[in-house]
């Protein structure tokens, strides 16, 4: 737990510290407990602040992961960003996948909160909260999908973002699987479940290069040639 003097923040460096002290003690709550078993006042306590002092900057559970969230995908988003525009049109899919597993494994507190967002936070935050998370995403998301549609131009638009939920869906599942307890941990040593041991890195890379060469065998076609 945080231990602090949480007097009233008077100045924007001060406040910006509060904040990263909230945002550090619910990532580590989130991590540990997950999301259900996590509560406002415990990342108040977490954070060594009084739950109404939290209220100055959250108001509830759901803000604060929205928030946490918001940045950490942001951050993603510039590096995943900022490797994809070192690709080449059409390079080898196994070369993207690597890529984008690099970009994935630069920021290992957004992967520790993606298994939650589907799961717990979308089926519990209000209409309001979602939205403006939404729109947040779509945006980031549009930046990502121009660098694909520019890799390979026979994944654009719709199929572009066929690709992001994807991707996703494989990330925040292959992650999960890493966060085994100790008795998982011993039967993946034993010799009949070796088959089915996770490997984030080679089940993400291999999901990767599948979506990306199944969307591009189903690209498509036109339907209503024109007349000559």
């Amino acid at each position: 737990m945080v231990s602090m003097n949480w007097q009233r923040a008077t100045t924007d460096e001060k406040k910006h510290a509060r904040k990263t002290a909230i945002y550090q003690a619910a990532l580590t709550l989130f991590k540990n407990k997950g999301y259900d078993q996590v509560s406002f006042n415990g990342i108040a306590v977490e954070a060594g602040f009084t739950k109404s002092n939290m209220y100055r900057y959250f108001s509830s559970k759901d803000d604060i992961f929205l928030s946490v969230f918001g940045d950490l995908f942001e951050k993603w988003v510039d590096e995943c960003s900022k490797q994809l525009q070192t690709l080449a049109q059409d390079v080898q899919v196994k070369t993207f996948a690597d890529t984008w597993l690099a970009s994935l494994l630069s920021q290992p507190k957004l992967l520790d909160l993606m298994p939650i967002l589907f799961v717990s936070l979308e089926r519990n935050s209000s209409f309001e909260q979602l939205l403006a998370f939404k729109r947040l995403a779509m945006n980031l998301l549009y930046r990502i999908s121009l660098e694909i549609s520019r890799i390979y131009p026979d994944i654009a638009g719709e199929n572009a973002f066929k690709f992001l939920t994807l991707s996703y869906a494989a990330t925040a599942n292959y992650w999960a699987a890493t966060m085994q307890s100790e008795a998982l941990k011993k039967i993946y040593q034993l010799d009949e479940f070796l088959a089915l041991k996770p490997d984030f890195e080679k089940d993400l890379t291999t999901s990767i290069e599948i979506i990306i060469n199944g969307l591009q065998a189903h690209k498509p076609t036109d339907n209503n040639p024109s007349i000559s």
